[in-house]
């Protein structure tokens, strides 16, 4: 693929999906469950209202002992949005969530699970590439790769390995994009098979946010235009 020394705007969303597509991906690296927390004394109230399985997991990820995302603190009582844009490794993430449908879904009290790409993850994509994607010409494809990162409901590591392993070696992940996405084991690593079938792997796992849980991977996951 011939390089170019300014970003272009593609005419159709396929287009710059097929940039996407073609891009390098970066090498394995293996992600390790983190600690567990230290067990806290916990006293209840006398008199507490039922919680939904939405509060509860909200409940559970305020007071979660996350690892830290860039040298920056994740909180638990924060949102996804919030918590990207604090996170230095997640600038361009968070530029791409800030133009896209995604704001409202990762700011929003539905669980979601995301596969956050770090800068050095869009770095890798071919030059011209990721500026092409947020042109505004190309904002139909932005919506789509965005949506691809995100899983609905709550899924650990730990939940994750376990639906590999029921599955065979792997098993397809239902994404907000409508299409499916792949996850594997690869050792003690968990790799994401795009539709293109590049693979990217979980670096930094479990971070728990008020309306989820992020997964942070080395590579930027990309669809086929539907």
């Amino acid at each position: 693929m011939a390089h170019r020394s300014r970003a272009f705007a593609l005419p159709a969303a396929a287009g710059i999906l097929a940039v996407l597509a073609g891009c390098s991906q970066p090498a394995k690296q293996v992600a390790q469950l983190p600690p567990a927390p230290p067990a806290v004394a916990h006293q209840p109230p006398p008199v507490a209202p039922p919680l939904t399985l939405a509060g509860m997991r909200a409940a559970a990820a305020a007071t979660a002992i996350n690892p830290y995302v860039g040298g920056a603190a994740m909180l638990g009582n924060r949102t996804i949005a919030e918590n990207c844009a604090s996170a230095p490794n997640l600038r361009m993430l968070t530029r791409a969530i800030s133009l896209s449908t995604a704001r409202q879904t990762l700011s929003a009290a539905s669980p979601v699970t995301v596969f956050a790409p770090t800068d050095s993850a869009f770095g890798r994509l071919n030059r011209g590439a990721v500026n092409q994607l947020l042109a505004p010409a190309n904002r139909p494809a932005l919506d789509r790769v965005m949506s691809y990162h995100m899983v609905p409901g709550t899924i650990t590591l730990a939940d994750l390995r376990g639906r590999i392993a029921a599955a065979g070696g792997s098993v397809q992940l239902p994404t907000v994009a409508g299409v499916p996405l792949t996850a594997t084991s690869d050792g003690q690593a968990i790799a994401l098979i795009d539709a293109n079938g590049s693979k990217s792997y979980v670096e930094t796992p479990d971070v728990q946010q008020v309306n989820g849980i992020v997964h942070v991977v080395n590579g930027v996951l990309v669809p086929r235009m539907g």
